[in-house]
């Protein structure tokens, strides 16, 4: 049985009800609609198909996007790539997406399929006002089981269906979270709002996000599908740095399994509804009609960007971070949320392959599976993390100002030491039993110990991984459930 049969249609367990919300705040000019196409024979009523248009000003928006960089990509990443190249992410009207099918190494007839989609979504969805060549005014992702053509036919067949079940409620977002899911166990949704400096207090911006995981998880790019929407003015280019750096801190910081998916994309699309006809940045002439966009100057540094820019980048890094975190949490099979915690590197780039590097050790996330805190195998990942790479003979890991710890609630400073520079340090078992019993757990490697105190975070690179378990060997090898 391949191991997608075993998931959809199912309740959300208990423990992660909590994750999902029961409201939200969501941008102006947006709408969601999702449908239950059958891309899936055994699902019964599980959405499988869902699309985000814009319905604000012109009824366009601004769009970036961020994709694999795994060598076999599906075919939605070409057609999406050739959207945002031809358009500079201009004018884009929406993203449709769907589930249980990735499309992939299908040839030129899965690019045509990819194509059409993403055209008759335009076609269909952009609300009257699209004709010609315009319809190719839409992103298209898909995730599920690789190898296989999409069901094109009963596709676009219902697409004209799902422009009639388009709204903007809390319950249109959730069901088009579900529609997302794959082996995910429930649907990820998350909204929040924001103001901008040159806007004033008084004009509220939101921001939502749907997206999902929970297997082949790990970055290069970004990982996993998500779509965000504001209905701030931004400009395509200063979009795509604001996703870019976003996902570097999120999505990038993320993995399961230490594999890349070829059909990765994170999308963001900002059409400025909460501005464009009612309140204008302060200052602006009377009358004018005209919405100045947040952009981005290539020449300025990152320090020297506009105040909303700045701004803006702090609250899109932060709620991405809020989004990878929910994939890690639904990860396949797991018990455990873990977080890695380098400190004391002054090489960011270095800091963060060493993060990455003890995410990704099966001894350590087996180890922590067990209730074993396993620093020896933390420390052997972190003794070869930077072998053959440019800071490797650097001096950045130096056995002597190394020490390991987890945190600990109950223990003054919120942390157990259990090597401290170099040498291991006894431990009560019952603290030992305490940490590994927490769902979430937390690691930290200071590169300079110095005894300072562990609340600051100079040099600091985060990773969020999950343990790796028997249900995950049994999901993912064939093996009944």
């Amino acid at each position: 049985m391949d191991k997608f049969e075993r998931f959809g249609d199912r309740p959300v367990p208990v423990n992660k009800q909590q994750l999902v919300p029961t409201s939200g705040n969501y941008p102006q000019g947006f709408e969601i609609g999702s449908i239950h196409v059958g891309i899936k024979p055994a699902s019964k009523s599980q959405p499988d198909l869902v699309s985000i248009r814009s319905t604000g000003p012109l009824h366009l928006a601004s769009a970036a996007a961020v994709f694999t960089k795994n060598e076999f990509p599906a075919a939605s990443i070409t057609v999406s790539k050739d959207l945002l190249h031809s358009s500079k992410g201009h004018g884009v009207r929406g993203v449709i997406a769907n589930s249980w099918c990735a499309n992939t190494l299908t040839g030129v007839p899965g690019l045509q399929d990819s194509a059409a989609m993403a055209k008759a979504a335009g076609r269909c969805l952009a609300d009257g006002h699209t004709d010609g060549e315009d319809a190719a005014s839409f992103l298209v992702m898909h995730t599920g089981i690789g190898g296989q053509r999409l069901p094109i036919e009963p596709i676009l067949q219902n697409i004209p269906n799902l422009a009639q079940n388009m709204g903007s409620s809390h319950q249109h977002w959730l069901e088009g979270a579900w529609a997302l899911a794959t082996t995910d166990t429930f649907p990820k949704l998350l909204s929040t709002t924001f103001t901008l400096p040159s806007f004033g207090k008084s004009t509220k911006f939101s921001l939502v996000g749907i997206t999902k995981g929970a297997g082949m998880v790990f970055p290069n790019m970004h990982t996993t599908l998500g779509i965000f929407c504001t209905d701030a003015p931004v400009s395509p280019r200063a979009l795509q740095r604001l996703l870019s750096i976003a996902a570097d801190k999120s999505y990038n910081c993320i993995s399961i399994d230490g594999d890349t998916s070829t059909n990765d994309m994170v999308a963001l699309l900002a059409n400025g509804a909460a501005v464009y006809s009612s309140e204008q940045r302060e200052g602006a002439p009377a009358g004018s009609n005209e919405v100045v966009q947040v952009d981005w100057d290539p020449s300025k540094s990152e320090a020297s960007q506009s105040h909303d820019f700045s701004v803006l980048q702090v609250v899109l890094s932060d709620f991405l971070a809020r989004a990878a975190q929910l994939v890690v949490r639904d990860a396949e099979g797991a018990t455990k949320f873990i977080t890695i915690r380098v400190r004391g590197c002054t090489e960011t780039e270095a800091s963060k392959r060493i993060a990455s590097v003890i995410a990704r050790s099966s001894l350590v996330k087996t180890g922590i599976y067990g209730g074993d805190p396993n620093w020896g195998g933390i420390l052997a990942a972190l003794g070869y993390s930077l072998v053959d790479t440019q800071f490797s003979g650097k001096g950045i890991i130096v056995p002597e100002s190394t020490s390991i710890s987890f945190a600990h609630s109950g223990t003054p400073g919120g942390y157990i030491k259990f090597l401290h520079q170099g040498r291991p340090v006894e431990v009560e078992e019952s603290n030992i039993r305490e940490i590994m019993a927490m769902e979430d757990v937390e690691v930290v490697v200071d590169l300079r110990d110095t005894g300072s105190d562990y609340q600051t975070s100079d040099g600091e690179s985060i990773f969020w991984t999950s343990d790796l378990t028997h249900d995950f060997v049994t999901i993912n090898s064939g093996v009944e459930l």
